[in-house]
C-alpha cells in the first residue's frame, strides 16, 4: 500500500474502532466484523480502489455517528416528554 494511503487508512480504522465501542450488537461484535473487513482488503495495491475503499469507511462512520446520535435524541425525548 502507498504510504500516503497508509495513513489515512490506520486513521480510518481507528476512528471505527472508537465508534463501535458504543455498537448496539456489542464492542466485540464490531471489532470483529472490523478486522474481518479490512484483513480481506489487505491485498489492494490499487490507490482508487482504496480511496474508494476509504470513502465507503468514511460513510459508515458518518451512518454510525448518526445512529448513536438518534438513540441520544431518543432516550432524551423519552425522558422529558410524553408521548
Amino acid at each position: 500500500m502507498a504510504n500516503p494511503l497508509r495513513a489515512e487508512v490506520v486513521r480510518l480504522y481507528k476512528n471505527l474502532l472508537y465508534l463501535g465501542r458504543e455498537y448496539p450488537k456489542g464492542a466485540d461484535y464490531f471489532r470483529d466484523r472490523l478486522r474481518a473487513a479490512f484483513t480481506k482488503n489487505k491485498s489492494v495495491q490499487d490507490p482508487e480502489q482504496i480511496k474508494a475503499m476509504i470513502a465507503r469507511g468514511e460513510f459508515v462512520a458518518r451512518e454510525l455517528e448518526a445512529l448513536y446520535y438518534l438513540r441520544k435524541y431518543r432516550a432524551m425525548k423519552k425522558r422529558y416528554y410524553e408521548d
